[in-house]
């Protein structure tokens, strides 16, 4: 038993993008596993928070850039197997969604390739589509295919909209709620969702690495499927507020996403990131983000994993209670 541990325990796993916030959820899953984890990312100084997920020393924060391949090769000098988790929502600076992306896979799947490393999961989205009308799934397509071409054997991850305590989503939502009498319905808000709790994400992860996930590519989705008006209407009940639900059609959606995206690069930041909206983000809405049928018969889904998924239903509520009037003691005030 004892040998059984000390052979899991020097196993050494470098996860690009650990410091975000599926890469929380990813590193304490795989600390839990027993792997070492070396968390890369540009800002190791901001992620020490993630050492108290694992036993002292099991998890090390080190500088690495995906733009810049020799600080990859660096990171995976001694890893016995590699995460891909680097993604963005909004292009800034040289942040673009090519640099990220399919530049940046390209070279973490290089860099992987040649330290002969075997296993590696990518973690790319629902909607990544080489035809897409979006910056951000095509770029997410042409990452997919720059992995696949390094490593025919890799696992490739395809979450929908991910939730959790920290999510971007849910608690997006919410803050607007707090400070907007209305909120907007890109296209109606009859957009459909599939969100995907970020621990379920984590968990294939976990699998895939200890070599229980065959390659190829897994749609991963929650339990429901929403549309965007139905989560904005569940958003408002569970941080009790009444707000103004406002249909906007795509196209005067993405005209304020322009001006929102313009206004934040001139306020050099100012404008808090709640409240910019970009017409890439319009264009994704666009399309519904759910897993195909072609993933659900060929057994490419959580529940052919042997997981069931989180419903966000009965986990989301717990921390946006939070932005309830007198948060949770909201009912005891009456309020």
């Amino acid at each position: 038993m004892e040998d059984d541990y000390a052979k899991r325990s020097s196993r050494l796993i470098a996860v690009f993008g650990g410091s975000g916030f599926l890469g929380r959820h990813v590193v304490r899953a795989l600390a839990k596993r027993g792997w070492r984890v070396l968390v890369a990312t540009r800002r190791p100084d901001l992620a020490l928070y993630l050492q108290p997920l694992g036993g002292v020393g099991q998890i090390y924060t080190v500088q690495a850039n995906l733009r810049y391949p020799e600080s990859i090769a660096a990171v995976l000098a001694k890893a016995d197997a590699a995460v891909n988790l680097v993604g963005i929502l909004r292009q800034s600076g040289g942040q673009t969604f090519d640099a990220v992306h399919r530049v940046g896979a390209r070279n973490v799947a290089a860099a992987v390739r040649a330290a002969g490393i075997q296993k590696f999961v990518h973690v790319s989205a629902l909607g990544a589509d080489l035809s897409s009308g979006s910056l951000y799934a095509r770029s997410k397509a042409q990452g997919e295919a720059a992995v696949r071409e390094a490593i025919p054997e890799a696992v490739i991850l395809r979450p929908s909209v991910v939730f959790g305590p920290e999510d971007q989503f849910f608690n997006r939502f919410a803050t607007m709620a707090r400070f907007m009498p209305a909120l907007p319905l890109i296209g109606g808000g009859r957009t459909k969702l599939q969100p995907v709790y970020a621990g379920d994400v984590a968990k294939v992860v976990a699998l895939a690495l200890d070599g229980e996930v065959g390659q190829g590519i897994y749609e991963l989705g929650g339990p429901e499927v929403r549309s965007l008006r139905a989560i904005m209407e569940f958003v408002l009940e569970s941080t009790e507020r009444k707000r103004l639900l406002l249909s906007i059609p795509f196209g005067p959606a993405k005209l304020i996403g322009l001006l929102t995206e313009t206004a934040a690069k001139l306020s050099l930041g100012l404008l808090p990131e709640t409240f910019v909206l970009t017409p890439d983000q319009v264009e994704l809405l666009r399309s519904d983000n759910v897993v195909s049928r072609q993933a659900l018969a060929e057994g490419r889904t959580l529940a052919a994993l042997g997981i069931v998924p989180e419903s966000f239903e009965t986990l989301v509520p717990t921390y946006l209670v939070r932005y309830r009037k007198c948060g949770r003691f909201s009912e005891q005030r009456g309020v």
